[in-house]
């Protein structure tokens, strides 16, 4: 008849099998992976770069960028590039990070504070979950 005996619960007690197609058996499975890893939720991250010595006009124009990354439900990896001699501006950039943290602070949460990761200091905030 072109069927196979497949063991579908082994540790069950007595052990479960059945008299199946086998390779439909693995196709089916497979299927069921691939739409489960379809419906998964995939984390996208949006960067943006900021100098320590970065003006209130530019700041005010990447914080509404972020605003908007938020809402579609994007992660915002914001970052200050230290270049140079600048590296000694290490508060300004810290300070910059926070502000933009605390102007988020309604529609994001902080997952990582700023840290310094060889010339970049680096933020990564997450959307709030919606109810």
């Amino acid at each position: 008849m072109d069927l196979d005996l497949v063991e579908i619960s082994p540790k069950a007690d007595p052990p479960v099998c059945k008299v199946i197609d086998y390779k439909k058996f693995i196709y089916d499975q497979k299927k069921k992976q691939k739409a489960i890893k379809n419906k998964a939720q995939k984390v996208v991250i949006k960067e943006l770069r900021f100098g320590p010595n970065t003006g209130e006009h530019d700041f005010e124009f990447k914080l509404k960028h972020a605003r908007s990354f938020l809402e579609d439900g994007a992660k915002v990896k914001a970052f200050v590039l230290f270049r140079g001699r600048t590296i000694i501006f290490k508060e300004q950039g810290q300070i910059l990070l926070l502000k933009l943290a605390q102007a988020l602070e309604d529609i994001g949460t902080v997952e990582i504070m700023p840290e310094l990761d060889g010339k970049k200091m680096i933020i990564i905030i997450a959307p709030k979950k919606k109810k």
